[in-house]
């Protein structure tokens, strides 16, 4: 039997000056997470230093991570309390993303992705579960900034979800 693990979900979270552009909200799921998944555009090597010195963290490149460039992978797969994860900035145009993300990542149980601020929990193809935490500074064209939380046990997603940051 698996513990839970506890995952907080980011991306586009765009700290130049480090974490402390995160709000408390934001910042309290981190701490309390027991890891982190930051779908990039992070894009300082300090605030990536400050989440890792607060949680487990994984992270990808960004197309705005210019100083994490040779740093981060533009992609991963591992497993994360028995569940298969793809983490991925850019998962390309909505139009087949589901086709698409299945082929590129065939064993995955879920692809995390991010890159449009727009914040998605979809099941794509086969059930593989799509996931955009949106983003927990810049809502652009979206009605909230928002970030995401998996529970994950048993090697299954117990729980997904999208908070609004207040």
């Amino acid at each position: 039997m698996l513990q839970n693990m506890e995952v907080v979900v980011l991306s586009d979270s765009h700290l130049a000056g480090g974490i402390n552009g995160l709000n408390e909200q934001v910042l309290g799921a981190v701490r309390a997470a027991d890891v982190v998944l930051h779908a990039g555009d992070i894009t300082s090597q300090r605030a990536l230093a400050e989440l890792e010195g607060m949680a487990t963290t994984f992270a990808v490149l960004g197309n705005n991570d210019h100083e994490l460039a040779g740093v981060l992978p533009e992609s991963r797969v591992f497993t994360l309390g028995g569940v298969r994860v793809a983490l991925v900035h850019d998962s390309g145009a909505a139009n087949g993303r589901a086709r698409r993300l299945r082929r590129r990542f065939p064993e995955a149980d879920v692809v995390v992705f991010g890159h449009s601020h727009i914040p998605i929990v979809e099941n794509g193809e086969d059930d593989q579960l799509l996931f955009n935490p949106g983003s927990p500074t810049q809502r652009r064209s979206q009605p909230d900034r928002t970030f995401g939380r998996l529970l994950l046990s048993d090697g299954k997603i117990q729980q997904r979800q999208i908070e609004i940051v207040r």
